[in-house]
């Protein structure tokens, strides 16, 4: 029996790879004669440079970066050995980085990823997967943009500060300085957001009140981003369109990365399981082994284990998933693909100790151990 396990991170608890090898270790106490691949799995988000960095043979790259509001901090990314260069927006610009009392989407920056990106084109990188979930900023990309050379200068011809209010302030561009590598770069973009820039559907509206934002700031970060996204059309991207899809992610992050770096915006999960060919391995095995650390009704909606049981059910195989804990709504994940579902914690215990590496290996391998022994479910 053939068995590919693809399972997503457990976060906080375990890395995709090693959920991946503790099921493995199960499915091998229950049955030694079967023939067993663990594949990384992620969504573009938190986890992705560790999935592709374990499951691709990748090696890690830290530098320093600015983190959202300017100060140096070490960041790592990945290099596969292709020489692309994996990296998440939220190591350097994240909102886990700032204090609650931190947070303030009108002046927090992307520079810090911008960073990231010139050292890895620095380093000859010249295929670039991006990450752009969890980010404490609102401010359309510009600082990301401002670290790779590119120069907004306001009406007294200085350098606009961080932020949505750096944006709004912005009256030019120059491109004199930008890195010249980047004519030679293809960036693809993990984006599951479909906000698009501006307005009532915009990333200032929906997203900047979570990130921190005063309710009497989202109006104005509004129509700061509207004022920058206007320059970009006037003076560098003709096109670039303020209402696709996608571009009001990061905070406008999506907006520069795909009109002025040219950066396509996919489903994260998509994204990865392309880069690991997993469709090839979905369709060689016989069961599929999937999950993450909650399942729920947000899993059904299309997070990475569902996109592997659609795969999974263009070959009509049967699809498995493992859970550290059950939520509402997770019985409609049977109806996306999964065959079924089980939670690795078999007594109550508390979050703390169950999130532990070593116990959450143990239940995860004992629990698909259990399962694996009585297959005729799936028949």
């Amino acid at each position: 029996m053939k068995i590919l396990a693809v399972i997503d991170s457990f976060k906080g608890s375990l890395t995709s790879m090693q959920a991946g090898r503790a099921a493995a270790e199960g499915i091998l106490r229950a049955i030694p004669s079967a023939e067993v691949k663990v594949m990384p799995l992620a969504d573009g988000g938190e986890g992705t440079v560790t999935a592709l960095a374990e499951g691709l043979g990748g090696s890690y790259r830290e530098v320093e970066a600015a983190d959202p509001l300017g100060r140096r901090i070490g960041v790592k990314y990945c290099i596969l050995p292709d020489n692309t260069a994996v990296i998440e927006a939220a190591a350097a610009s994240g909102l886990p980085l700032l204090a609650e009392t931190e947070r303030s989407p009108m002046h927090t920056t992307t520079f810090g990823t911008g960073e990231l990106i010139r050292d890895a084109v620095l380093s000859g990188c010249r295929r670039f997967i991006i990450g752009i979930g969890g980010s404490a900023t609102n401010d359309g990309g510009i600082g990301c943009l401002q670290a790779l050379g590119y120069s907004f200068k306001d009406s007294r011809g200085n350098e606009v500060g961080y932020g949505a209010y750096g944006a709004g302030q912005a009256v030019s561009v120059s491109t004199e300085n930008v890195l010249p590598e980047l004519r030679e770069c293809i960036f693809s973009t993990a984006c599951d957001v479909r906000n698009v820039l501006c307005g009532e559907n915009g990333c200032s509206a929906v997203f900047s009140l979570q990130k921190g934002a005063k309710p009497s700031e989202v109006p104005i970060m509004d129509g700061f981003l509207r004022h920058y996204a206007e320059l970009i059309r006037s003076e560098l991207v003709p096109e670039a369109d303020l209402d696709a899809e996608g571009v009001g992610a990061a905070g406008g992050l999506g907006f520069a990365l795909k009109y002025v770096l040219g950066s396509s915006l996919e489903s994260g999960a998509e994204m990865v399981m392309r880069e690991t060919g997993i469709e090839e391995q979905i369709r060689s095995a016989d069961v599929v082994v999937t999950g993450e650390g909650r399942l729920d009704a947000q899993t059904a909606m299309g997070k990475a284990p569902i996109r592997i049981a659609q795969a999974a059910q263009r070959f009509g195989k049967p699809v498995i998933a493992f859970c550290g804990c059950v939520g509402e709504g997770a019985e409609r994940c049977l109806t996306s693909g999964i065959t079924a579902y089980f939670p690795i914690v078999s007594s109550t215990t508390p979050l703390a100790e169950a999130m532990l590496p070593e116990n959450a290996q143990h239940n995860l391998s004992s629990t698909v151990a259990h399962v694996f022994t009585d297959l005729s479910f799936i028949q």
